[in-house]
């Protein structure tokens, strides 16, 4: 399988692995209909006014098998400064594959870095990834 890279700056591959961001606002998810597996995901949808969806999708570059056995976590925090927010990614199973997501607040107009850490059960070192995600013109 063949990864298209995107010039957005939403794939990154690293050790092998190919990781996709995707960041998207929560109120996406608030048009379900009742009882949609959606609304009751990560604890239900928050309500504030700059919360986002957060999802990863994990690929092995040499197979293109989609990572479903990973503990993901993500690290957020302002453009260049020290330390930041570690979020537990959850496992969504979606359609037969599976994603890893929760959602973030994103409360300033900022540039934020989104460092996402991949631990596999089966290989020993974690493979970590870095995003800038663009939330001033939000």
């Amino acid at each position: 399988m063949a990864f298209a890279a995107s010039d957005d700056g939403q794939y990154k591959e690293a050790d092998g692995l190919a990781v996709y961001l995707g960041i998207l606002p929560a109120e996406m998810v608030k048009g379900h209909t009742p009882g949609h597996q959606e609304l009751v995901m990560h604890g239900g949808i928050p309500g504030g006014r700059h919360e986002h969806h957060l999802l990863v999708a994990v690929f092995e570059v040499a197979s293109g098998e989609r990572v479903v056995d990973a503990d993901v976590t993500a690290t957020i925090s302002g453009l260049g400064h020290v330390g930041g927010s570690r979020l537990q990614l959850e496992p969504m199973k979606i359609e037969d594959t599976v994603t890893y997501g929760n959602f973030v607040d994103f409360p300033g107009s900022d540039i934020y870095e989104v460092n996402i850490l991949v631990k596999r059960p089966s290989i020993s070192r974690a493979v970590s990834v870095q995003f800038n995600y663009d939330h001033r013109s939000q």
